[in-house]
């Protein structure tokens, strides 16, 4: 169940000065440790934000320019984007976004990877804050293991440069899902 749409600071100053910068409605499909916290409720730290695509593309060098890593908004606010563009998600996860804070700004619409897309997208990197993620969406959302390998097998694996290293990494995300379900928690 995603967690309260209230945004905490520094983030909603900082994503105020954004949205005040945006020259029309502008789209930000995010991602990352960013949508796991302030959508489902993990708690731990994030000071970016990462952004698969900012649309219309006209947008993306002003917004970038004033909020990127060591941008001014970043020394004001200490949190910033990061631009993630090259990223492997499943190939139609734009169908299924979720708004976050919607109408929170005039002009950005901060639209969430949904959970699954959202971990499949950590499977390459696979440390252990992603492992984390992906542990803490099994649980809060349930994932629905079927869907995820689902989601894999015909969106993402077809895109990836070592697909049986990813096989095997997912095939260890499963276990340690399960792992996890089957142990009590307090």
């Amino acid at each position: 169940m995603p967690a309260s749409k209230k945004i905490p600071e520094p983030w909603n100053s900082f994503l105020r000065q954004l949205d005040e910068k945006a020259t029309e409605e502008t789209r930000l499909d995010c991602m990352g440790g960013f949508v796991v916290t302030h959508l489902y409720g993990f708690s731990r730290e994030t000071t970016d934000l990462d952004v698969l695509v900012i649309a219309p593309k006209e947008q993306l060098n002003p917004l970038l320019e004033l909020a990127r890593q060591d941008s001014p908004l970043h020394k004001k606010h200490k949190v910033y984007l990061d631009y993630v563009g090259v990223a492997k998600v499943p190939e139609d996860y734009e169908g299924r976004l979720t708004e976050m804070f919607s109408k929170a700004y005039k002009r950005l619409r901060l639209c969430a990877l949904d959970p699954y897309d959202l971990a499949l997208s950590k499977l390459e990197r696979n440390i252990q804050r992603d492992r984390d993620d992906v542990r803490h969406l099994a649980r809060s959302v349930p994932l629905d293991l079927e869907v995820l390998k689902e989601r894999y097998e015909k969106e993402l694996r077809w895109q990836l440069g070592n697909p049986e290293r990813e096989d095997l990494t997912l095939k260890l995300w499963i276990e340690m899902i399960e792992e996890d379900r089957r142990a009590p928690h307090p």
